[in-house]
């Protein structure tokens, strides 16, 4: 395979990437890229930097040293034609609770310059994916943590992006809920080819053929897959490496 072949299907590079609040550094030279048809877990405490890489990814924050791109554009130089490949579901709802489902998500089709006939196939489509479509004319508020998650993660799908960031999209969501969301996305991942950064803390969200990354205080300690982490860290149990990798070190 050709370098060219490989970056075409590299959805997220991220080379050399630093970042500071006010002179404290809150992410230090981070180099890592997430491939399409892959679902990378970014593992890290509160505090390790994954909301800081997420906003930097997003455009959020601005000034950085270092190179991220999506889909081969500089989220900098190119920023529209990066942000277009990209689909996000923050920690924090950003639906309107007060328009119906159906409302917020033909709002988001606006954003993106889509057509009535597509983007009422596209609702219909992700919304069936995920079981929601017969709620499509509650509002918001209507609806529980979980099923408020779902549709989120169906806005998200809406413009087809390479590439889907979600930032601990299960926190606070009950187990089956949580079980249903993680099973969708990896669904996603295998079935349609799609790329994914995941940020969590929490270890049964991980699946076995997922890559991850372990960042704590802003560095990766590790990255690859399974066997790879537990390599690095001679430990039996992803739980016992992350444990290593983020509180064993001063040790």
């Amino acid at each position: 395979m050709s370098n060219q072949d490989v970056r075409q299907d590299t959805m997220l590079l991220v080379e050399d990437l630093s970042f500071s609040y006010s002179g404290k550094k809150a992410l230090n030279q981070l180099n890592f890229s997430i491939n399409s048809a892959e679902c990378t877990i970014l593992l890290g405490p509160n505090g390790a930097g994954k909301s800081t890489l997420f906003s930097l990814i997003t455009r959020l924050y601005d000034s950085h040293h270092g190179k991220i791109e999506l889909c081969g554009f500089d989220v900098k130089k190119q920023t529209g034609q990066a942000l277009s490949k990209l689909g996000v579901v923050f920690q924090q709802t950003t639906l309107d609770m007060d328009l119906t489902v159906m409302q917020n998500l033909r709002y988001h089709t606006a954003l993106h310059g889509m057509g009535r006939k597509i983007a009422q196939q596209r609702i219909q489509q992700e919304l069936e994916r995920l079981n929601m479509y017969e709620r499509r004319s509650e509002k918001v508020r209507q609806l529980n943590g979980g099923h408020r998650r779902r549709v989120e993660i169906a806005r998200a799908l809406l413009h087809k992006p390479s590439l889907l960031l979600l930032d601990e999209p299960t926190v606070g969501l009950d187990v089956p809920s949580r079980e249903s969301i993680v099973k969708h996305v990896h669904q996603l991942v295998s079935e349609h080819g799609l790329a994914v950064l995941w940020a969590s803390h929490l270890i049964d969200e991980i699946y076995q053929d997922d890559q991850l990354i372990v960042l704590n205080k802003g560095e990766i300690k590790a990255k690859g897959n399974i066997s790879d982490v537990l390599k690095i860290t001679n430990t039996s149990s992803i739980n016992d490496a992350f444990k290593y990798l983020t509180q064993g070190e001063a040790k």
